[in-house]
C-alpha cells in the first residue's frame, strides 16, 4: 500500500487537508500538524499522527529558534515515515517537509489555500518550481500558475 504524508499548519490549512479525509483510509497516511490545543485531539481519530512545534512569523525571534528545529524534526520524521507522496495545503509548516521529500523522489501535491483568490502565497510561490502537481481551488489562480490544475473548492 502506497504511504501518503498528509502534512499542514493548524487552522484554515489543517481544515483544508481534513476534507481530504476519505483519501486517508485508501493508502497507509500519516498526518503531520504543528501541535496546539485544537490538534491535540487528532491522535484520538488517526492513528498516525506527528506533531511539530508551532510558530508564527509574528513572533519573530522565538520563530528563529522553532523553524530549524521543524526543519530537523521534518527530516527525521520523513526517514522514519519514507513516504511516496506529500500532499499539503501549506503553510510554513509543509515546505521544509516538501523540500526534502523532493530530494528523497517523493511526489509532491500542493493545493493552494482557499483563502487565496487573487494572490499567491509564499508557501505556494516556494513549492511551485518543484511540485508535481499544483492544484488552486479558484480558476483566476492559473493565471498566477500556469501550469496548475484547477480543482476546484476543497470545501
Amino acid at each position: 500500500m502506497k504511504r501518503v504524508l498528509f502534512i499542514a499548519s493548524t487552522g484554515g490549512h489543517l481544515s483544508e487537508l481534513l476534507q481530504l479525509e476519505p483519501l486517508f483510509k485508501k493508502y497507509q497516511s500519516f498526518l503531520i500538524t504543528e501541535k496546539t490545543k485544537s490538534t491535540r485531539d487528532l491522535k484520538n481519530k488517526h492513528k498516525k499522527v506527528n506533531y511539530l512545534v508551532y510558530g508564527t512569523k509574528d513572533h519573530v525571534f522565538s520563530y528563529l529558534f522553532k523553524f530549524p528545529y521543524n526543519c530537523l524534526k521534518s527530516l527525521i520524521l520523513y526517514i522514519k515515515i519514507r513516504p511516496k507522496v506529500i500532499v499539503t495545503t501549506g503553510t510554513h509548516t509543509a515546505v521544509p517537509m516538501c523540500y526534502i521529500g523532493k530530494l528523497f523522489g517523493s511526489k509532491i501535491i500542493f493545493i493552494e489555500t482557499f483563502a487565496n483568490s487573487k494572490t499567491k502565497t509564499l508557501s505556494g510561490r516556494i513549492v511551485y518550481p518543484i511540485a508535481d502537481t499544483f492544484i488552486v481551488q479558484w480558476e483566476s489562480m492559473l493565471e498566477l500558475y500556469p501550469k496548475a490544475i484547477y480543482g476546484g473548492w476543497i470545501y
